[in-house]
């Protein structure tokens, strides 16, 4: 765990520095941070992420690599969906709505589209791989 959180803070911490651009496996790749707050401690936590724009909002893929469990942050969010995100050099609020049904598979699809490896994910494991829409909240 500790290499993970190790590697986190090093993504979280080139993106802050260069307003959201991140070489190596992320170069070029739409990414954002995602600060959701624990389910059980209470504590904020950020995760890099990608996304995938749709309209005004930004979709999250709880993928966790193909993981036979969901990321952690996803139960964050299930529990307090008012989130934080950064894109680019912009951090806004927002709330975090899971999708479901025929809007789900669709999203879920143009992502692995864009991004084969969520194909390969979706492959790995037998959980439906949850879409979660980031909407801006209004101030």
């Amino acid at each position: 765990m500790a290499d993970r959180d190790d590697w986190n803070r090093g993504t979280i911490e080139e993106f802050r520095a260069n307003e959201g651009k991140v070489g190596g496996m992320w170069e070029g790749r739409p990414l954002l941070l995602l600060t959701t707050t624990g389910a059980k401690s209470g504590q904020r936590r950020t995760n890099p992420m990608m996304y995938l724009a749709d309209g005004d909002r930004l979709l999250v893929f709880a993928s966790k690599g193909g993981a036979p469990t969901h990321p952690d942050w996803y139960y964050n969010l299930l529990a307090h969906p008012q989130v934080t995100v950064e894109v680019g050099p912009e951090t806004y609020d927002a709330t975090a709505t899971v999708l479901t049904g025929e809007e789900r598979d669709r999203l879920y699809a143009r992502q692995s589209e864009l991004y084969p490896q969520f194909a390969e994910y979706r492959k790995k494991t037998p959980r439906k791989i949850p879409v979660i829409a980031l909407s801006r909240r209004a101030n």
